[in-house]
């Protein structure tokens, strides 16, 4: 069951696709029973029923939830549809570190801010083994003067 653009799974509408990697295909979604943006993490077809993938899906739903930083995406929920299994995330939009990096170098104030961010978040989930790459942080503007960034969930 490949998700598309306009298709549904279960209560939520299929956006566009955000990203795919080998750990899976990330969905911009809306959840029309909440009425609210989401972002749905579904394995790649070719891995969707094998039985390490999926558990180890559901550890990363796990560890997910147990997470709380204000800098860390949030899990909503772990959703199966048609025995098709997703993540229901947090939907974290903007630019990423990685898209940012390809307009040159950060100011040095900057750099600092976002280490430290990161360093931070990245304590919290050390526990949980979750990673933090540069295509998966996003940036958004906190301040005029700072430039903030959460983790969001990646394929």
């Amino acid at each position: 069951m490949s998700l598309t653009a306009g298709s549904t799974f279960g209560a939520y509408l299929v956006g566009p696709l955000l990203g795919a990697g080998g750990m899976g295909e990330v969905y911009q979604a809306r959840d029309t029973r909440l009425g609210r943006s989401v972002a749905l993490k579904v394995l790649p077809d070719a891995v969707a029923h094998d039985p390490d993938r999926l558990a180890r899906f559901s550890r990363e739903a796990q560890a997910l939830a147990s997470l709380n930083h204000p800098r860390i995406a949030q899990i909503y929920g772990l959703e199966e549809v048609e025995s098709r299994t997703a993540l229901v995330l947090e939907l974290v939009e903007g630019p990423t570190l990685a898209d940012r990096l390809l307009r040159g170098p950060l100011p040095l104030d900057e750099a600092l801010a976002i280490a430290t961010q990161i360093a931070e978040a990245s304590f919290e989930g050390s526990t949980s083994q979750i990673c933090v790459a540069l295509g998966c942080i996003a940036l958004s503007k906190a301040t005029t003067r700072s430039t903030s960034w959460r983790r969001r969930i990646c394929c």
